[in-house]
């Protein structure tokens, strides 16, 4: 941990090391493992968490929403999103999606190698979980 002080006001970093990370197992997700890196339980986080996804060639995240705000940032391999509405969206490595609180996406890896995904969430409004 590293504490920094600007004007008075302490700062503390966080690091965390992947082999130290918790495995997350998110709803309605499939052939897939993902570990949370940043939450309010493991660095303190107030407004959102990030955890690191690992998806197997056919896996995926069937069609739902949450209340939360994220942003799909893919590291390695490809996906396909689809919304509600039709819309695709291959993403591929560097690629970003921003998915609004309440918008329904499916997710799937169609290649034959594992794509990774950093996603970054909100917490929802008023949930203090």
């Amino acid at each position: 941990m590293s504490h920094i002080s600007l004007i008075g006001i302490l700062y503390t970093m966080k690091r965390v090391e992947l082999k130290d990370a918790r495995i997350y197992n998110a709803p309605k997700h499939f052939n897939f493992v993902s570990y949370k890196l940043h939450d309010r339980e493991t660095t303190g986080t107030k407004a959102f968490w990030v955890a690191l996804s690992h998806y197997l060639p056919g896996g995926g995240a069937e069609m739902d929403s949450s209340d939360s705000e994220k942003v799909y940032l893919v590291t390695s391999g490809k996906v396909k999103v689809k919304s509600e509405a039709g819309e695709e969206f291959e993403l591929s490595e560097t690629d970003s999606l921003y998915v609004a609180p309440g918008e329904k996406r499916f997710v799937i890896n169609e290649t034959r190698q594992p794509a990774t995904i950093l996603v970054i969430a909100s917490y929802p409004t008023g949930n203090d979980k």
